[in-house]
């Protein structure tokens, strides 16, 4: 049975959070924010407030831009207050979206190739409820606003508390992932890159491949096969119309608010797992020993440092750690964790703005990095090296950068991967490591080739 607290009442919590989805996934603009693993907070929610959303088409301008900034500062600042209940949630009501690469293009005094028509380049929904899990705890609260209609949360309560769901699709690739260039072309971009390093006009570029491949079926499908892959702290399914989606299995925050701290969690170096533990220890051992990927990792945590800097009060910026290993199912990553402290007056929308996109999927200094991008890579990365973020009513932020993260659009699936090149990089290496990154993804959806 339910139990009440104000705007909070408790519902079944379910260990795959696509369960909830599904009961909610026929209402208008379903989000699923989803942490993997034994904690964090997976969250759904569905039918936003009519007239309280934002979007940006595929290619947007300057001006369309900075109108969009301004309206989400407009649409966070006109937001209900807090109550007690909601309050002890890591959610309470407010703003999801997704801010797309090809968003931020502009910014830095570039222009988008994406095709017109095709998938938005940011998309942002008020969500006056959503359905919460705590993992570590195992439980589930539907969390609303005050004003959530009575009629509304009775429906909501009854499909959260079915004991059946719809039943999963199928999904299909119509023939295996090919990348966007093949190994001699990668070679070529590559040592461009090493050319404008050596001519010291960069420090570090993250170059990446886009793959495709034609499906046909449910998408929500080829999510499960990815979630059912691995546990991603940042996983997420965003719907986008017209057979369009985000699937996302981020291991990468980009930026958090919560009681006016900042934290950013850049992700540079790399190496793939190994099956034996002796081998796999020796694997992770060598990475975080590795002066290479020290250095890029630090010269990512400099330029953070420095964007955070427009935002956050002068002296109140560290680094908390430098370097620590993490590991996840299919590879190790070096991480490192930068706090500082939002100045006063300034938002977690400017801080967002100003910090797009993240520094560790460009390269040093950035605006140069994004513009030998543009100049090499060959598709528009659309979604790919954007964020998705949520941003609460408690003016509560977190946010993902999108890598291991594939764009459905037009009967096709885009899968990127890419990795920073710097002076002393090998380019088979890093060729090596971009499928490190993601072709245990591709691998894994065109298992259902067979």
């Amino acid at each position: 049975m339910s139990t009440y607290r104000g705007t909070v009442e408790t519902v079944p919590y379910r260990d795959d959070p696509l369960a909830h989805y599904r009961r909610l996934a026929d209402l208008p603009d379903p989000v699923l924010l989803d942490s993997g693993g034994d904690r964090g907070l997976d969250l759904v929610a569905a039918a936003p407030l009519a007239g309280r959303s934002l979007r940006l088409p595929a290619a947007p301008d300057a001006p369309a831009v900075a109108r969009f900034f301004s309206e989400l500062e407009t649409l966070h600042a006109d937001r209900p207050p807090v109550d007690d209940a909601r309050a002890v949630l890591p959610f309470a009501g407010g703003l999801v979206g997704l801010i797309g690469y090809d968003a931020a293009l502009p910014m830095h005094g570039l222009t988008g190739r994406a095709t017109p028509g095709g998938a938005p380049a940011a998309l942002v929904h008020e969500y006056p409820w959503a359905v919460l899990q705590d993992r570590a705890r195992r439980e589930a609260w539907l969390v609303a606003r005050p004003g959530v209609a009575p009629a509304l949360r009775r429906d909501l309560r009854l499909r959260l508390h079915a004991s059946g769901a719809p039943l999963p699709g199928t999904f299909r690739l119509e023939r295996p992932f090919r990348p966007d260039r093949d190994g001699a072309g990668y070679r070529g971009a590559f040592e461009q890159v090493q050319g404008w390093i050596r001519a010291g006009d960069c420090y570090q570029v993250n170059l990446a491949l886009r793959f495709t491949a034609p499906f046909h079926g449910d998408l929500l499908e080829a999510y499960a096969m990815l979630r059912h892959r691995d546990s991603a702290p940042f996983g997420a399914y965003l719907p986008l119309g017209e057979g369009r989606a985000l699937l996302s299995r981020s291991p990468e925050r980009f930026l958090a608010v919560a009681g006016g701290v900042v934290t950013t969690e850049p992700i540079k170096g790399t190496r793939p797992r190994a099956v034996d533990t002796a081998t796999d220890r020796a694997i992770a051992e060598e990475l975080a020993a590795s002066v290479k990927d020290r250095a890029e990792n630090l010269m990512i945590v400099d330029l953070l440092r420095n964007d955070l800097g427009r935002n956050c009060r002068p002296g109140s910026i560290r680094v908390e750690e430098l370097f620590a290993l993490r590991s996840f199912p299919a590879v190790h990553h070096l991480v490192s964790t930068v706090r500082g402290e939002l100045a006063p007056g300034h938002s977690p929308v400017a801080l967002l703005r100003d910090s797009l996109p993240g520094g560790s999927i460009t390269g040093a200094p950035k605006r140069r990095a994004m513009e030998i991008i543009h100049a090499l890579e060959r598709e528009p990365r659309q979604a790919y090296c954007g964020s998705l973020f949520y941003l609460d009513d408690a003016a509560r932020m977190d946010s993902s950068i999108l890598i291991r993260s594939l764009l459905a659009q037009d009967g096709e699936l885009h899968c990127w991967g890419g990795g920073g090149v710097v002076a002393d990089s090998a380019c088979d290496a890093e060729h090596r490591e971009i499928y490190d990154k993601v072709g245990g993804y591709l691998r894994t959806l065109e298992g259902s080739l067979q």
